[in-house]
């Protein structure tokens, strides 16, 4: 049988194909709480006029989409510029799994309104795109 092209996909490559499931988990965790709290109707009209605020856990998948739209860019230029340049190795690998390995740590922190710690992870996917630019270095 031959090879499978993902055995030879480099892991920053593979990390960023995952963190597209990532980004719909997100992305369906916010839709679901904002449906329950706003009502199918919303949900299925053109949602003009003022909308209802959020509540606590809707607020929250809300502002953890949006903090992970806010560090997906970088992690995906990073990867893709030290793929494209043929510089991946073990900053960019372990860059990788760090922010993707943060990044599944963030969502439940704040979907369950853990100070601190859940900082401490974005800082952490933070430092894990910067081993993926260092690769670069």
């Amino acid at each position: 049988m031959p090879p499978s092209p993902l055995t030879s996909l480099p892991i920053e490559l593979a990390l960023l194909a995952w963190s597209v499931p990532l980004l719909f988990l997100h992305i369906a965790l916010q839709g679901v709480s904002v449906t329950r709290e706003r009502g199918r109707a919303w949900n299925a009209g053109p949602r003009d006029g003022e909308a209802k605020p959020l509540g606590r856990f809707a607020g929250r998948a809300d502002r953890a989409l949006a903090n992970f739209k806010e560090t997906w860019p970088a992690f995906i230029v990073a990867v893709l510029a030290v793929v494209v340049a043929g510089r991946a190795g073990t900053w960019s690998a372990a860059g990788a799994w760090v922010w993707f390995l943060a990044r599944i740590v963030y969502l439940p922190l704040y979907l369950f309104g853990v100070p601190y710690i859940r900082s401490l992870a974005y800082v952490v996917s933070v430092l894990g795109i910067f081993a993926v630019l260092f690769q670069l270095a």
